[in-house]
């Protein structure tokens, strides 16, 4: 006798909530569908469902992204970056407090080496004819951002290959919640050839009609909701083995409307408005912005906090961080969100003045300002004008605090996290650095506009 079962997944939602009406209705749909025909079926999340670019995340601390995910009946999820790492630790301790699925997350632990409590290493679902299925889970590592909020990451290939030797004495079906990306995906399917089925994420990449790698299928719904995925898995009861497998993607845009959907749109950002209504300070005058321009108020007044906050000796922002001016009048927690909306946090780097002047150099490329910056955390659109508080330059002469640059003299630059990750500057990438978390830019424009000289 063979058996069908059903698995839908969604992965790298990041908040996008515009799509969320269809995708809640499409998995009600089909969940209802396969139940009545006795069928098994399955709904998984793979992380990154939640991005604080959204009022109601951020309002929220994603509770409500927990809400959706409950609502629409998800039988297991695992973390992402966004869920692991913009979340502070009290925040992220509590956040699946409420859920009514496991999270299963193998590489997550506590500085005591402990799990968190709201963490599995694998959950074993047993369906009605008896097939047992084991599911693991791992997120990508951040050794360092993990480490500073209080958290003990781990190998994530270690602890699947831990799992994976456990679930196979145990287990008829192997499935792999995945946010590595798809080259770790490829790995995996490579090294543990006991998965049956990988459902990935993190880098955001689209199989249309999944893809067989060894004995694996691997399957991923790209990102922001604009895809929906569904693997069909036959099993067959005899040989107690999966005879057929197979992938498909499901165009959000082509599902049909959900009811009053653009309602529900609007109502999620107007309770994240009022989650984020608190006053913060009353502005006499406008902070204008422009972010091509260096000489923009609002951006020198971002590089002064975050010089201030580091305690470094100059700071480097770029103007494309900032969205929008501050008009004149009250400035709520909405308003900043507004014009700060990404998961950057601040960052102190140790450079040499001979890599200052390198790292300087570098940011005066003329096409940089107008580049169109995806991932990195950054929510914007375009990088912006590079605005230095605390550095001047002098007839092709660079000083910090009114002193010439020493070639060999050590400096701490404060900057964005974004700016250490490689794509910009290799000088920062492999110098010393100090991650502060979890404050966020907004944090830091925040204690600014509360000084006394801001009001």
């Amino acid at each position: 006798m063979k058996e069908r079962i059903t698995l839908y997944h969604t992965n790298d939602l990041h908040s996008h909530f515009e799509h969320w009406p269809r995708i809640h209705q499409f998995l009600q749909t089909q969940k209802q569908l396969h139940e009545d025909r006795g069928e098994e079926v399955f709904l998984f999340d793979i992380g990154d469902h939640a991005d604080r670019f959204h009022p109601l995340t951020e309002g929220s601390a994603g509770k409500r992204n927990v809400d959706f995910l409950n609502e629409a009946g998800y039988d297991a999820v695992t973390i992402g970056n966004n869920e692991g790492i913009t979340f502070s630790y009290e925040e992220l301790n509590s956040l699946y407090h409420h859920a009514n699925f496991p999270v299963i997350v193998a590489n997550l632990f506590m500085e005591s080496g402990e799990r968190p409590d709201w963490a599995i290493p694998y959950l074993i679902k047993t369906t009605k004819s008896g097939i047992k299925i084991g599911i693991t889970g791992v997120t990508a590592e951040y050794p360092a951002f993990y480490r500073r909020l209080g958290w003990n990451i781990t190998s994530a290939k270690d602890e699947l290959k831990a799992q994976v030797r456990l679930l196979k004495e145990k287990v008829d079906v192997i499935l792999f919640l995945s946010h590595l990306g798809i080259r770790e995906d490829e790995w995996v399917a490579e090294e543990c050839r006991d998965i049956d089925v990988i459902m990935g994420g993190h880098t955001h990449h689209v199989l249309e009609n999944g893809k067989r790698h060894f004995n694996t299928l691997l399957a991923a719904a790209g990102k922001y909701g604009m895809y929906t995925g569904k693997v069909e898995i036959e099993f067959d009861h005899v040989s107690r083995e999966i005879t057929q497998s197979s992938a498909i993607l499901y165009e959000t845009d082509s599902l049909p409307k959900a009811h009053d959907e653009q309602l529900q749109i609007e109502a999620w950002e107007t309770e994240g408005k009022q989650l984020l209504s608190k006053e913060i300070v009353t502005l006499n005058k406008e902070i204008p912005h422009n972010p091509l321009e260096k000489e923009s108020p609002l951006s020198q007044i971002l590089g002064d906090a975050l010089l201030d906050w580091c305690e470094a000796d100059f700071s480097i922002v770029t103007g494309g961080l900032l969205l929008d001016s501050l008009p004149a009048g009250k400035v709520t927690e909405y308003d900043l969100h507004q014009i700060l909306p990404h998961p950057i946090n601040p960052c102190v780097v140790e450079l040499t003045g001979s890599e200052v002047k390198e790292v300087i150099r570098q940011s005066m490329n003329h096409a940089w300002p107008t580049t169109v910056i995806r991932g990195l955390g950054f929510r914007g659109t375009i990088l912006g004008a590079f605005v230095y508080r605390g550095m001047e330059e002098k007839g092709h002469q660079f000083y910090v605090n009114n002193e010439e640059v020493q070639s060999d003299k050590i400096y701490k630059v404060a900057t964005v996290d974004m700016f250490t990750f490689g794509y910009f500057f290799p000088e920062m990438h492999r110098a010393k650095k100090q991650y502060f978390m979890p404050e966020f830019l907004r944090d830091i424009l925040k204690e600014k506009l509360i000084s006394k000289e801001m009001i």
